[in-house]
């Protein structure tokens, strides 16, 4: 006797129901020869047959999908957004407004394709993967992913000005791809920006995939402004080959609910990786950092540290694994995870994690939550600084040193005003 078939299928929620709906309701309209449209089919299926995942979910034991995202905003079409001020002063904006490209700029040697000529020829097909069975992002992106930006460098190539990846939108549902492919020994700074122009709520995916070839050195950087009534499910893939350098930096300042994979690894020996974070959580927001980094061949180099200040009743988490294959011998991996806890009403769950199949390795990671230091806030509040100014100097110090270890001004002086307009409005 087959006892399931007699059990009733799982109820969804209102989010699950929605999304089916809203997946019936654009399928004839989202980009995509037949391939893609399988492909999607099948990731809309697993996703509905999976839910939203839950606390039983080991991977998502912290941030209750299912609970967490009450509601789905309706696809919104023409909603007027425009570009702004890059990052960087002087760097190439490629605009992806409302979840479409507007990309017209032209780089020296750089191959720029909208991400919805891949669906429509079919060749975007291979990337519209869920990484493992709990990869809820991947299926959501996959399944409603509209356009983005593809950008191949060359090989020896070096881009001087600071390419400025610019999502913005208003409200409704924004579904964006970002694969980018570097050549041997290319050299280039790339930020990826989101941000939203209202308060209305949206539900924003954006996966991002990155091929580095031997010997290219990229700097990557994140800077996450979404509004305070947005949901962000965002995913970076990364590929690092032999003697490749990668320094990749995250900076969280905006949404409601928040969930940034980094799905790392390194492939080729010789490969470095530095990764930065900066989690910056108020009001009533959840932010998720979730990293999975391995290393998987021997000779492979990485450190990562993570600040994070948590005011209000905000909560955050930060989850990071690194495993090391069995033929990684020589590996050299440094974890870090330090949190301000500015607010008794807030919280912050930490989950660092090794899985070490090598045995002649060097790796470690920590985790540090404290409030910040009573005489270093009276020092200052005795030589005449207010205690709310004085407050967010000392958190700004505290995430400063993450974002100065990028060196260059042009981009420390943009982000650490960022970084200060923020503690000035929350401290």
């Amino acid at each position: 006797m087959n006892i399931q078939a007699n059990q009733p299928a799982a109820k969804l929620t209102v989010a699950e129901t929605a999304l089916v709906e809203a997946f019936s309701a654009q399928i004839g309209d989202l980009p995509g020869n037949g391939a893609v449209a399988g492909t999607r089919d099948r990731l809309l299926d697993d996703l509905k047959n999976a839910g939203l995942p839950t606390r039983r979910i080991e991977s998502w034991h912290y941030t209750d999908l299912k609970n967490l995202l009450r509601s789905v905003p309706e696809q919104v079409a023409g909603a007027k957004v425009s570009s702004i001020a890059p990052l960087v002063k002087g760097s190439t904006v490629l605009p992806v407004l409302q979840g479409a490209a507007h990309a017209d700029a032209e780089i020296d040697g750089v191959t720029i394709t909208a991400f919805r000529d891949q669906l429509s020829d079919g060749s975007a097909v291979a990337g519209l993967t869920a990484l493992d069975k709990d990869d809820a992002i991947g299926r959501l992106n996959g399944s409603f992913v509209r356009d983005g930006l593809a950008l191949i460098i060359p090989a020896n190539a070096e881009i001087e000005d600071v390419i400025e990846l610019q999502a913005s939108h208003g409200e409704g549902q924004i579904h964006t791809r970002f694969p980018v492919s570097f050549g041997a020994g290319s050299k280039a700074t790339i930020v990826e920006r989101h941000r939203s122009e209202t308060d209305a709520a949206a539900l924003v995916s954006s996966i991002s995939d990155l091929t580095l070839e031997d010997g290219a050195e990229i700097t990557w950087i994140i800077l996450q402004q979404q509004g305070v009534a947005d949901t962000h499910l965002a995913q970076i893939r990364v590929k690092l080959g032999a003697e490749a350098k990668l320094r990749l930096y995250v900076v969280n300042a905006g949404g409601k609910l928040v969930r940034q994979e980094l799905r790392i690894e390194v492939q080729g020996e010789g490969a470095e990786l530095t990764l930065r974070g900066v989690n910056l959580l108020g009001g009533d927001t959840h932010t998720d950092v979730t990293l999975v980094l391995g290393h998987n061949v021997p000779h492979t180099n990485s450190t990562e540290t993570f600040r994070n200040v948590v005011f209000d009743k905000a909560s955050g988490v930060f989850q990071g694994m690194i495993r090391v294959a069995p033929d990684a011998q020589k590996t050299d991996a440094k974890m870090a995870c330090n949190t301000l806890l500015m607010s008794d009403d807030g919280d912050f769950s930490v989950k660092p994690e090794l899985e070490i199949f090598a045995d002649d390795v060097i790796c470690g990671h920590g985790a540090t939550v404290a409030d910040i230091d009573r005489n270093h806030l009276f020092y200052l509040m005795a030589r005449g600084v207010p205690e709310n100014k004085a407050r967010a100097m000392l958190v700004n110090a505290f995430v400063a040193e993450i974002v100065e270890e990028l060196e260059e001004d042009k981009l420390v002086e943009p982000l650490e005003e960022i970084i200060s307009a923020w503690l000035d409005k929350h401290a």
